[in-house]
């Protein structure tokens, strides 16, 4: 074994007394409020550490005493918690018809939430609109642009940080262009970060749904466009060029639905099992009012067999794609979600389909998060790095200290 003169050096002060801070904000973010006799038991530092730590991060302005554990033996205990006015984060969604957008502070209380029907036809009056929900949102909470330590928006494509560049944007096919971008930074700052909206959605269901007990487990969209997040180990995997979960490039050409024109913008996945390749597959097959999914999915729940027989086959192809993730990564879960995913009693035909696919059958459970859910794990994202930039900028205790 090295030496410390070998390579290895012990850490420093500044870097132990960082350590010890972090490890008392997450509990405190986690698990609070808390004692600071809790903190140290649970912590395993001194309690003179942790007085040390913990008066140095009350300083920074990130947590405060907010009462006192009474109703147990000894003097009562002063409690900490996260100061919720100590941060804000945005989060914000472009769906297919709808801008969603919410405010919460550092503690993660949503503060402010609101939708607006899109009503742009291109990006950069997109980009407009977002920035108008924005200020709404802001303006009910009565804080100032400047006052956010992060904004998030989840965004169509994938995000490729080493072009600086959105991709793959699916039905918003003028999204990924340069100009968009640019314009996106304009309105909202430094502090802008793009997260994938299917990815956001399985933050959420790992913070607030179905994932919350289980370390790894794949959200599937299925709705208007398709997609996966896939977690591993707890953690959101995005793969080395950021297009793990792309479902929708699967090659699965087949169904009444698919079509090739359509294959080359979006995949053919996207093509044969998204809510316009159902609309395709029941207008070719006579059904009659099939002018969207919804309705579709109303006809075989009516007793139009021409129409069930249309659900069916989405059933299966969507079992095929939960099958091929099942093989891969083994998730101890697949949550379905979207329009589709989420229809009454299809996640019924989806397992009885796996059942005769996939070589194990994980739990499989429709996403109870809603319309939401991409904003939702927006905030949980913005949080997180919120977070991250808040402990790193704490300063050092002064030297006497």
């Amino acid at each position: 074994m090295a030496g410390l003169h070998g390579g290895v050096s012990a850490a420093g002060p500044q870097l132990i007394r960082a350590m010890n801070e972090q490890v008392l904000l997450d509990h405190i973010r986690r698990s609070g409020p808390l004692s600071r006799a809790e903190l140290a038991r649970i912590s395993g530092l001194s309690k003179p550490t942790v007085s040390l730590a913990l008066a140095n991060i009350e300083r920074s302005g990130l947590v405060h005493a907010t009462g006192q554990r009474t109703g147990v033996p000894g003097p009562a205990a002063i409690l900490y918690e996260v100061r919720p006015e100590a941060g804000f984060v945005l989060g914000l969604d472009i769906g297919s018809e709808f801008l969603r957008g919410a405010v919460a502070d550092l503690a993660g209380n949503i503060r402010s939430r609101r939708s607006l029907r899109i009503k742009a036809a291109k990006a950069m009056t997109r980009v407009e609109e977002l920035a108008d929900l924005a200020k709404t949102l802001l303006d009910e909470v009565g804080i100032a642009a400047s006052k956010l330590t992060q904004t998030v928006l989840g965004s169509p494509g994938v995000y490729d940080p080493k072009r600086d560049a959105l991709a793959l944007t699916g039905r918003y096919s003028d999204w990924g262009s340069p100009s968009v971008l640019a314009a996106l930074r304009d309105e909202f700052g430094a502090t802008l970060m793009i997260e994938n909206d299917i990815d956001a959605a399985a933050l959420a269901e790992r913070a607030h749904g179905h994932g919350r007990d289980v370390d790894s487990f794949a959200f599937i969209s299925v709705g208007t466009g398709i997609g996966m997040g896939l977690v591993i180990d707890g953690k959101l995997h995005r793969g080395s060029h950021g297009v793990a979960g792309e479902i929708s490039y699967l090659p699965f050409a087949e169904g009444r639905g698919s079509d090739a024109r359509d294959a080359r913008k979006r995949g053919s996945f996207d093509a044969s099992a998204s809510a316009a390749a159902i609309v395709r597959a029941a207008k070719r097959a006579g059904v009659r009012g099939a002018s969207s999914a919804e309705k579709v999915f109303a006809a075989a729940a009516a007793g139009d067999r021409v129409a069930a027989e249309i659900v069916s086959e989405e059933a299966l192809l969507v079992a095929k794609a939960a099958c091929t993730v099942i093989a891969v990564a083994d998730p101890e879960l697949i949550v379905l979600g979207g329009g589709i995913g989420q229809a009454p009693g299809f996640i019924d035909l989806v397992v009885d389909n796996l059942r005769e696919l996939a070589p194990v059958l994980p739990d499989v459970k429709a996403s109870v998060l809603g319309a939401d859910s991409v904003v939702g794990g927006c905030i949980v994202a913005g949080l997180d790095e919120a977070w991250q930039r808040a402990t790193a900028a704490i300063p050092a205790p002064a030297a006497h200290e």
